[in-house]
């Protein structure tokens, strides 16, 4: 027998590294079933293949949420007369089982799958016989009495990206706390000592050689490091536990080792007579606040490329007028409907400045319709009855009813969309270099720490350099130990392993938005040998016939062009 598979598509929380993904593929391709899973850093996204018969979607979901980061589920199997509903009022196993039977009992429905923890249904079904619609008043009329239960249509969060603005609120939050303790610390330590009225407040001695300013440093640093920097020890605790090391676990090694050698300074200086040491009570708070401050700037630019693929959905009107014909055509009723609620072989009527719904042909009516957003065509194309019309496209002229034949995801919107996030996970040539460098970076930016500071330290002790090198609050054993905490604190993989996915997320996103439709970063990178376009548009690009103009032409028909129309402007000609 052929060997049956299956598609399952899913939204990832809590990745922060391209090793925290390696470590999801990894684990993934480990479990039986799993043919094949591909995740996305930037776009947050798992597409995961699977054989049914060894393992369901439900065991994926929770063999990533055991790993320690959190799962939506966007599809399963095929897109395509496919829907997640979003159940409101089931909250037993009795009541989502229930709801099941009622489904199945629907005549064109093909399967049903239920989420209990997520109160989510997924349902396959023949579109010429059923649709979204029906499923909603199936699930409604079921239960003790009407209305127990409520059912809305569940947007894949696969289209458009996520809604990253309480993620971005949070970043920004976090990074301006942050902020209010380290400027601070940082002027405390770096400013304030060379003011000499400060300066003498500030060396004031409280407990024996501890001093006014290490005192304040080590308040101030310490909610940045234990507050502010929580995530970083989250995240460093998730790695270890699906044995891998993310960039997390680098902040937090690295900030830790600058702040408890610093309170190991204040406690010397607290019971000691004669130590002077130095805190890096600035470094480790520092360190926390730029790191912040890059996490808000990469979210920043995921939030924009999500809204670029957003403005593409946007395109297709929000509502659709549902007209009820009789065999004759004559209508009997309209009624406006949300656009994702229309199914197959509906009538919709399409009023003059309003755009088509979706995609179909023209059962009534005549009018010119635009369809630059798909053909760049800017001249408005006439239809008529039997023509087709895309979904997005604005009718201009009068009004047309239009019989759907490809709705949901089935349109050339959602396939273009479908694309653009397509090429977003598609990881690019030098991508899959970085990922391999980075597996090995953080494990190798430890042992080279470590062995810095014993290098540095075995030199000491060896009288290799000089004495003058160690600053008088210091010792060798110190000194090493700054050196060692040096490698940890600006080493890190995040543009390693962040800037290539962001870059290929960002152009994909804005080429789309632009008319331009990418196929991933195998494209990008070669598009930089490119040095001629060649354009078929005749008429809207050229000048109306085809002609091989060169780049020094074009400039000066540019320029001719621009003449002409200032001197019209000069002597009010237009």
């Amino acid at each position: 027998m052929p060997e049956t598979k299956t598609i399952c598509r899913l939204r990832v929380k809590g990745m922060t590294c391209t090793s925290c993904s390696n470590s999801i593929e990894n684990n993934l391709i480990k479990l039986s079933g799993i043919k094949k899973a591909q995740i996305s850093l930037a776009t947050e996204e798992a597409v995961v293949l699977y054989d049914p018969k060894l393992i369901n979607y439900t065991q994926i979901v929770e063999a990533i949420d055991d790993m320690g980061f959190a799962t939506d589920l966007i599809s399963v199997g095929e897109e395509r007369d496919q829907v997640v509903l979003k159940i409101e009022g089931a909250h037993s196993i009795s009541g989502m089982h229930l709801i099941k039977i009622s489904l199945d009992a629907l005549p064109g429905v093909k399967s049903v799958d239920i989420d209990i923890e997520g109160e989510k249904v997924v349902i396959a079904y023949d579109p010429e016989l059923t649709g979204p619609r029906a499923f909603i008043e199936i699930v409604e009329s079921t239960g003790s009495f009407p209305g127990q239960y409520k059912a809305s249509l569940c947007v894949p969060p696969g289209q458009g990206g996520p809604d990253r603005r309480a993620e971005i609120n949070r970043y920004r939050r976090s990074f301006l706390w942050s902020c209010i303790f380290t400027v601070p610390v940082f002027l405390l330590s770096m400013v304030f000592p060379y003011v000499p009225s400060l300066k003498e407040g500030l060396d004031t001695k409280m407990v024996k050689m501890l001093t006014v300013g290490e005192l304040l440093r080590w308040l101030l640093a310490t909610p940045v490091q234990f507050v502010f920097g929580r995530q970083f020890y989250v995240g460093a605790f998730r790695s270890l536990q699906h044995g891998s090391a993310n960039m997390d676990l680098l902040v937090a090694l690295g900030t830790n080792a600058a702040y408890f050698y610093s309170v190991y300074t204040v406690i010397r200086a607290a019971t000691s007579v004669e130590f002077k040491g130095t805190d890096f009570f600035e470094t480790s708070a520092m360190l926390i606040s730029f790191i912040l401050l890059g996490k808000f700037l990469e979210i920043m630019a995921k939030g924009k490329t999500s809204e670029a693929i957003a403005k593409l959905m946007q395109l297709a009107p929000p509502t659709a007028i549902l007209l009820r014909v009789d065999k004759d055509g004559t209508v009997l009723e309209q009624t406006e409907i949300s656009t994702k609620l229309i199914q197959r072989n509906d009538i919709i009527k399409v009023l003059p400045g309003s755009k088509v719904p979706t995609d179909g042909f023209v059962t009534w009516g005549q009018s010119h319709v635009n369809e630059s957003m798909i053909t760049g065509e800017a001249n408005p194309v006439p239809k008529k009855q039997g023509d087709k019309v895309i979904g997005g496209t604005m009718n201009q002229g009068g009004i047309l009813h239009v019989k759907a034949t490809h709705v949901g995801s089935e349109t050339a919107l959602s396939q273009i969309v479908r694309l653009v996030e397509a090429a977003q996970m598609a990881k690019a040539p030098v991508q899959k270099l970085a990922d391999g460098v980075s597996r090995y970076f953080v494990p190798f930016v430890v042992v080279f720490a470590v062995a810095t500071w014993i290098g540095w330290f075995a030199a000491g002790k060896a009288n290799s350099y000089s004495k003058s090198w160690i600053p008088s609050s210091m010792d060798a054993f110190e000194l090493a130990l700054q050196f060692g905490v040096s490698v940890l604190v600006i080493a890190c993989p995040c543009a390693l392993g962040l800037a290539t996915p962001t870059a290929v997320m960002v152009a994909t996103g804005e080429g789309a938005t632009q008319g331009v439709l990418i196929k991933g970063g195998h494209a990008l990178e070669s598009a930089h040998k490119v040095h001629q376009m060649i354009f078929d548009k005749t008429g809207t690009l050229t000048i109306g016939k085809p002609v091989v103009v060169s780049s020094k032409l074009f400039k000066h028909m540019v320029l001719q062009k621009f003449y002409e129309t200032i001197a019209a402007a000069e002597v009010s000609v237009f």
